[in-house]
């Protein structure tokens, strides 16, 4: 099956435009990439709408794979390697058939490897097309992370260090032996693709006065998954500032540092940051996956009439569009989902970031440096003479970024940033606090968006119930809040129902898998201009927000509880009436 056929009949079934095919070939043949995987690299379009296409034009049947079901006797079936290699997972067994899912049936290294592993294991073979996701998630399953480092570790034969407090010094030059070298390096890339893995944010590297422990932030949880002897820190410590290319002779003051690195076939960076303890140098690395990064507005929870005003206030010539929301809310994914939708060849985004956190095709991306003066408000200076139609500021911190990001929305430039309030009511009053002239903002400020993370319920195992009186309650009252047209399309009170997930192999037994966010988006009215112009209050423009109609993040968490995606209990932890 060639590319130009399969993106030929997207484009007749009206899922692809055909400036966008065209330029999905050109790009494919420069990068030397399938356009198929381009359309799954970017989500331009669904993988299920995809492969049911592609079930039709390969005349091999479709099928999700049951994830839950593959154990590790069945893994043993394909070889892991072979499985990477060839897109080709196990997918059941029985006596005399070997099933197979795989995610190019077409292709003739992939027939040969099966016809190889049929005849060795002298099994008949039956192969079902899969969606990438699947096989992802099945590759998931080939773990031997502990295994691994449990190996590893032994093989370097560590002699426990009799002074084992605060006492204790390590050299940093006395670094590890050659003999050493390569199981040291074994377990730090062994944790690294582990961290890809299972999805984690961030790993800490923590020494501890008798152990070195190894930590995952999974779903905005940290959990603990290896420990070893201390003895390994140091030189677990100085690869990883090999690798980031820190200074390993410097273990007093905190350092920064990045690399970038393909695990299981995607290039993740990795930024480093060092610590300096008592008893040794704490690293903390977080790990920057695209493929989980970057997410399209439905993946993060903005649907519906909020998804719809957004995209409005994105479509105007100019203004600003401010993300709010505490310290690990998703504000910056959501700002790059913003931008995959504006990224266009037309158009000069250029973004001001600290980090860079994902790289982005398309983009000018510059990190800031404020050690070197090259701070948000330098670069913004910059940035101006760059020509650019969008700009992104990480993040408003100062009077003088937020005068310079409102000024460039007031010349014709659409500017995306976020700021640090509770709630979008508070932005207004938050920016008059920075100093910037109210006169300015109604004609400079589009959309004020608020959001939080909240976990994601275990499709598989969440089961509906009828919710307790007092909780009922609060739903009501929420619920009579809604504007009509989407009250009117909520089930009766009786029909009102809760979701809890007591866990299952899915979720590994937490009851959650990932996050999603809650929103709510308040846009420029005159109503709310002629409030800004009389002595704003928070009060003044939460009853201006009543009066749009705005669905608060209490509502908008309520109703994604409702269709069983995040627990109440959660939504009314996180979020406050209004």
């Amino acid at each position: 099956m060639d590319d130009k056929t399969l993106l030929d009949i997207l484009v007749s079934q009206n899922l692809l435009a055909r400036d966008t095919a065209d330029k999905l070939l050109k790009e494919a043949a420069m990068v030397r990439k399938s356009a198929e995987t381009l359309l799954y690299e970017r989500r331009i379009i669904g993988e299920l709408e995809v492969a049911k296409i592609k079930s039709q034009l390969l005349k091999i049947p479709f099928k999700r794979v049951e994830i839950e079901a593959i154990d590790a006797s069945l893994l043993q079936a394909i070889p892991e390697e072979i499985a990477r290699t060839y897109k080709l997972i196990p997918m059941s067994r029985t006596k005399d058939m070997l099933v197979i899912g795989m995610l190019r049936p077409d292709d003739p290294k992939a027939q040969d490897a099966l016809r190889f592993i049929a005849k060795q294991q002298r099994i008949n073979l039956g192969v079902y097309l899969i969606t990438p996701g699947d096989l992802e998630l099945t590759l998931r399953k080939y773990s031997p992370f502990k295994d691994e480092v449990e190996a590893a570790v032994k093989s370097l034969r560590i002699k426990p260090n009799a002074n084992s407090g605060n006492e204790r010094l390590i050299q940093l030059e006395e670094g590890v032996s050659v003999s050493e070298e390569a199981p040291v390096i074994k377990i730090v890339a062994s944790t690294l693709r582990e961290a890809v893995n299972i999805g984690a944010s961030d790993i800490h590297i923590e020494p501890q006065r008798t152990k070195l422990r190894i930590r995952f932030r999974i779903d905005g949880d940290l959990q603990e998954v290896q420990e070893m002897p201390v003895e390994l820190h140091q030189p677990i410590v100085s690869r990883v500032k090999v690798m980031a290319d820190l200074k390993i002779d410097e273990n007093r003051v905190p350092q920064d540092g990045r690399f970038r690195s393909v695990v299981f076939g995607k290039d993740i960076d990795f930024r480093v940051a060092t610590f300096p303890t008592p008893v040794g140098e704490k690293v903390a690395i977080r790990v920057l996956d695209p493929t989980t990064g970057l997410k399209s507005l439905d993946d993060l929870g903005l649907v519906g009439v909020n998804s719809e005003i957004v995209k409005e206030g994105i479509e105007k010539p100019y203004g600003m569009v401010l993300i709010t929301g505490p310290t690990g809310s998703g504000k910056t994914t959501t700002l790059y989902a913003l931008m995959q939708i504006l990224n266009k060849p037309d158009v000069n985004i250029v973004s001001l970031e600290d980090p860079v956190e994902y790289y982005m095709d398309g983009l000018n991306q510059s990190q800031v440096k404020p050690e070197i003066g090259y701070d948000f408000a330098a670069g913004l200076r910059q940035i101006l003479r760059q020509d650019p139609d969008i700009i992104m500021v990480g993040e408003i911190r100062d009077t003088e970024t937020a005068g310079l990001a409102v000024h460039a929305a007031l010349t014709g430039h659409i500017v995306l940033s976020t700021l640090h309030t509770n709630n979008s009511t508070s932005v207004i009053p938050r920016l008059l606090d920075m100093k910037v002239d109210g006169f300015l903002l109604p004609s400079s400020l589009n959309l004020m968006l608020a959001q939080r993370l909240l976990p994601k319920l275990c499709d598989k195992c969440r089961k509906a119930e009828a919710p307790a009186d007092s909780i009922l309650e609060i739903i009501k009252k929420e619920m009579e809040k809604l504007p009509a047209n989407i009250k009117n399309k909520l089930k009766t009170r009786e029909a009102y129902k809760i979701y809890h997930a007591p866990g299952c192999s899915v979720c590994k037994n937490k009851g959650v898998v990932g996050r999603i966010a809650i929103f709510e988006v308040l846009k420029m009215t005159s109503q709310l201009s002629d409030i800004i112009s009389n002595s704003p209050t928070e009060a003044k423009i939460s009853e201006e927000a009543k009066r749009q109609g705005m669905i608060t993040m209490r509502q908008d968490g309520i109703l994604k509880a409702l269709e069983g995606t995040v627990s109440i209990e959660e939504v009314l932890r996180e979020t406050s009436e209004i």
